[in-house]
């Protein structure tokens, strides 16, 4: 039985919806997390989705999911930017990982243009919306079913 993929979310990330709709778009976490548990589950998968404004909860799943999780879906929001302390729990995590952003951040303001979370992470989907989620559950999938 493969464990399931955790989904983490960064702050402000319950906020889709509603925050800057013009740039995240309309769907709420609810329906990103429903997108996340269907496309696990049409390739045989299942998704466990997180979401949290504090970095530390963040780390802490990221720590659990050693153990517990398959690999990790993660977008950490403002923490991208700015958090050496996810980048290093996410450097213990010897899984696949996959990075996404609902908006593509080069196309913004400077300072969203490196990531720290990049430099652990197996891929980066980034600017195709919600749909990005369901991207990284199938590239996680494909890194999953090779020997």
């Amino acid at each position: 039985m493969t464990l399931p993929v955790y989904v983490l979310n960064g702050p402000n990330l319950n906020l889709l919806g509603e925050r800057e709709p013009h740039i995240y778009g309309h769907e709420t976490l609810a329906d990103v997390e429903a997108r996340c548990e269907r496309a696990a589950s049409a390739v045989g998968l299942e998704a466990r989705c997180f979401q949290s404004n504090h970095e530390g909860q963040l780390i802490d799943w990221v720590h659990e999911a050693r153990k517990q999780a398959s690999a990790i879906v993660i977008n950490p929001a403002g923490l991208t930017f700015t958090s050496i302390a996810l980048l290093d729990s996410l450097k213990a995590f010897d899984k696949p990982k996959m990075e996404v952003h609902i908006s593509n951040p080069h196309a913004r303001e400077s300072y969203y243009h490196s990531s720290f979370i990049s430099k652990t992470a197996h891929g980066v989907i980034a600017g195709l919306g919600p749909f990005g989620y369901e991207c990284a559950i199938q590239a996680i999938s494909q890194q999953l079913s090779k020997p």
